[in-house]
């Protein structure tokens, strides 16, 4: 059997998406072939030691070049009326986006390009992360080729940008969800017929990488308090800043580190200067997974303070949440999209409304004045962790969908 698979991602390499990273090289380890075909490839200042493997592998996909415009040349000749009724397709279904309508124009010969070097090295199966502009090119593709293609579909793919959403999922060989969540919306939003080929398969870690946290009596007295995640408005900072004021005032002896960087860097450093928490809160900057796993069980709690912006958009399940839990650190977090299938209030830690700086600081304090309830959550959020995120587990679930693919096709 062909196990060569091609993985379509908006960019690579990329700090926060750990999870595709981890699924490829599970995947490899699992004898399948990973042809790596990002649509912008990126160049960051820190990557993750993982990903640099795989940057020489990248299929570089030019938005204009000599081959691009020989590819599609070519694919106009010799099939003008799949060629054309590909336009029309992409054109008419991303009309009511402007941002999607421009991007398709200039992602089509892109995916043109791709599909002459996918077909010239044998791929098997497409499998795209994200329902926006991955599973466009995916789609494309299998229009062109008949290569069969799949789609994971994470947060604000599904919740807001679902612009030609209903035909991308409707030509793809299966849907992989990351959550209970993800499922059901699909459901409701697309319809019904959706559940049978949609399957649940989350993001996963490696836990042996995530140490427990040393025990409490080994610890310092300052509660030390840890979020991750792009700085972003869906990330919720802000409301984190606004409880660690409250905290303060309560004379709670503190630290908050907020590791990740973004757009919103400017406005929550002048928060934290308005606040006068200069002592208190710290942006650290985006870090390379392996300095976060040895960061975080220099915690205390962790905290994933994600809210739902105007638009919609919101978390999926966060991975820093499952890799704070595999560290055995009491958490709190906000009850949004999938994040209760991992924080199941009261057990594995504690869930408080989205925008509510008031309840997040009291969760903290609750966490803080009462390290044995703390304690007992945390050691049940392991055990959930490595019963049902482990990497290994869950890309093992997913190759057998790939195989099933492929089998069936054959």
């Amino acid at each position: 059997m062909n196990r060569k698979i091609a993985y379509i991602m908006s960019r690579f390499p990329s700090i926060p998406e750990t999870f595709i990273l981890r699924e490829m090289s599970e995947l490899e380890r699992q004898g399948w072939d990973i042809a790596l075909y990002p649509l912008i490839l990126q160049r960051l200042a820190v990557v993750h030691a993982e990903s640099e493997p795989w940057i020489p592998r990248v299929h570089k996909l030019p938005y204009l070049s000599a081959p691009v415009i020989a590819a599609n040349a070519r694919a106009a000749l010799r099939a003008p009326g799949v060629y054309g009724s590909l336009w029309q397709h992409a054109l008419w279904e991303n009309r009511t986006s402007p941002n999607f309508l421009v991007r398709a124009m200039a992602l089509l010969p892109k995916a043109v390009y791709a599909a002459r070097l996918m077909q010239r090295e044998g791929v098997a199966h497409i499998h795209a992360h994200y329902a926006t502009h991955p599973a466009l090119v995916a789609w494309l593709i299998h229009r062109l080729t008949g290569i069969s293609y799949s789609v994971t579909v994470h947060a604000h793919d599904i919740f807001v940008r679902t612009a030609m959403l209903t035909t991308k999922m409707r030509e793809a060989s299966f849907i992989a969800a990351i959550s209970e969540y993800n499922r059901d919306h699909l459901d409701r939003v697309v319809g019904p017929w959706m559940r049978e080929k949609t399957h649940l398969v989350h993001c996963g870690i490696v836990p042996t990488v995530y140490a427990p946290r040393p025990h409490a009596a080994e610890r310092a007295a300052r509660f030390e308090i840890m979020s991750i995640g792009s700085l972003r408005p869906y990330k919720g900072h802000a409301f984190l800043i606004q409880a660690c004021a409250r905290l303060r005032e309560r004379g709670l002896d503190f630290r908050c580190r907020i590791i990740g960087e973004g757009e919103q860097r400017a406005e929550l450093e002048q928060l934290i200067a308005h606040a006068g928490l200069q002592n208190w809160v710290e942006l650290v900057g985006a870090l390379p997974q392996e300095q976060v796993a040895h960061l975080l069980p220099t915690a205390d709690c962790y905290v994933q303070p994600s809210v739902i912006l105007p638009t919609g958009r919101m978390e999926g399940i966060p991975v820093a949440l499952m890799e704070a839990l595999a560290c055995g650190l009491p958490a709190v977090a906000t009850e949004l999209s999938g994040v209760p299938e991992l924080i199941r209030n009261g057990t594995t830690g504690v869930l408080v409304p989205p925008s509510d700086a008031n309840a997040l600081a009291d969760a903290l304090a609750a966490m803080h004045a009462d390290p044995a309830r703390a304690a007992q959550m945390a050691q049940a959020g392991r055990e959930l962790v490595l019963r049902e995120f482990d990497l290994k587990a869950n890309v093992t679930h997913l190759a057998a969908l790939f195989e099933q693919v492929i089998s069936q096709r054959a």
